[in-house]
């Protein structure tokens, strides 16, 4: 779910073959043609439709999918593999020390819009238990249901249930070497992250991706009966934003929306627009608090990790009909020259018209802003007067903002882009816009931006 790419400061040419490489890896064609090899090969060899998945006893996230396996396992015939393991660290989570009370508190929201019981029975995972139980798990074959048993009891806080469940004979050396051999096989299969879907090749996180895995199942016709699951329908449902036909009166008295945004980053350019519209349905003002990339803040992102964002953003765009699939990569150079133009662009009052442009010409229309003549396209089709561009970027007035930007959004609770904050509440996620608009109707119908 990170939001930027990672291939460090390269030159023009370099970027470029990178990018044009991206661009054709992640076409449509190339991924109709890949699945469609897959399953004349797995026809062939008579095999069934095998869906592995990932579980993490830590992991809240991997807890949620739980909900929804069974129903899964009901509606189509496939043949599920759990594994219990743990996500890899180090780059693949670039900040440790927030990931976890994040993770909780977007949970703990998550579980509340679905209807799934979390922490209903303790206030906090007994993790008093939680090396007892992996011991457990790890030293006893269980069933699928058992084990997803033991995550559920976990994360409703049930310690008396973790309890009874535990072993204290069970050797915990056992569990390590469980843990290690499924991570060693997330890895083989080209993943590092846990509450993953593994199907032909492609990746599925969460209960936010589940819904791109049914549709692919019910298109190969996978599914045991006419119609839908019910529960994991309805939450595309559940995240779906709901917008006021026209701004409430008391919006006017509400927070603006700040959104941290990056110029190098996918999700980033895919949130944009959504973000814009949901502000402006509430009549709220949105603020861009552009930051640089990680990968120029001291961040690196794998190539697992780039190749997944990239394979995500591209059927998120397509999602939303958001033009995307042209890229040119615009680390280093280009993000200054962005990020100094935006700095002028916002005295102007054009920074959203910039944003978007500049977004388009990154992400669909393979621009290299890095060149005067790719940042004059750009600038143009904001209106902006290209001198007075050229003096923005001569100067540096831009990176004190952005690192204030980044350190307000580092002492939110969050690392990564797009993160949005409106007063005292922050989430983080180009998917969590249904959230944001959640957020605003609450504080509406609450009177928090009633004047008395």
């Amino acid at each position: 779910m990170e939001a930027e790419l990672g291939v460090g400061r390269i030159v023009n040419v370099g970027a470029r073959l990178r990018s044009a490489a991206i661009n054709l890896l992640f076409s449509q064609a190339a991924v109709r043609a890949r699945r469609s090899l897959y399953e004349v090969g797995r026809r062939a060899a008579g095999k069934p439709h095998v869906v592995s998945i990932f579980l993490e006893l830590d992991d809240p996230y991997s807890y949620l999918l739980c909900n929804y396996l069974d129903e899964f396992r009901e509606f189509y015939d496939v043949e599920l593999r759990l594994f219990l393991t743990e996500a890899l660290s180090g780059a693949y989570r670039p900040a440790p020390q927030l990931y976890p009370e994040y993770a909780l508190e977007d949970c703990r929201r998550l579980a509340r819009e679905l209807g799934i019981p979390f922490l209903d029975r303790g206030g906090a995972p007994p993790v008093e238990h939680r090396r007892a139980l992996l011991a457990t798990l790890a030293a006893t074959p269980l069933a699928d249901t058992e084990l997803v048993q033991a995550i559920s009891a976990y994360w409703r806080g049930d310690a008396e249930t973790v309890a009874r469940r535990c072993d204290d004979a069970a050797d915990e050396s056992a569990a390590v070497d469980v843990l290690e051999t499924n991570r060693q096989r997330l890895v083989k299969l080209g993943h590092y992250n846990t509450a993953m879907c593994h199907y032909a090749g492609e990746w599925y996180w969460g209960v936010d991706r589940l819904h791109y895995l049914v549709d692919r199942l019910d298109r190969l016709g996978a599914a045991r009966e006419q119609g839908l699951a019910p529960r994991i329908a309805s939450i595309r449902q559940v995240m779906e934003p709901s917008l006021p036909v026209s701004p409430p009166a008391s919006g006017r008295e509400l927070p603006a929306i700040e959104l941290f945004h990056s110029f190098r980053s996918p999700y980033s350019y895919l949130s944009l627009a959504r973000m814009y519209r949901i502000a402006d349905a509430f009549g709220v003002p949105l603020h861009i608090r552009p930051v640089l990339p990680m990968v120029m803040r001291g961040m690196q992102v794998p190539r697992p990790k780039l190749r997944y964002i990239m394979a995500d953003a591209t059927r998120e765009a397509q999602r939303h009909g958001v033009p995307f699939g042209k890229m040119a990569d615009p680390v280093g150079a280009g993000v200054e020259r962005l990020m100094a133009a935006f700095h002028y662009a916002r005295g102007e009052r054009r920074e959203r018209e910039f944003a978007v442009a500049a977004g388009r010409a990154v992400w669909s229309l393979g621009i290299d802003v890095s060149t005067d003549e790719g940042l004059r396209r750009v600038t143009a089709k904001a209106g902006l007067f290209w001198p007075d561009v050229l003096a923005a970027i001569a100067a540096d007035e831009w990176r004190a903002e952005a690192e204030a930007n980044r350190a307000a959004m580092m002492s939110s609770g969050s690392w990564g882009v797009p993160t949005v904050r409106i007063g005292d509440w922050v989430c983080w996620g180009q998917d969590r816009d249904w959230l944001v608009a959640l957020e605003l109707e609450e504080l509406c119908d609450g009177g928090e931006g009633i004047m008395i």
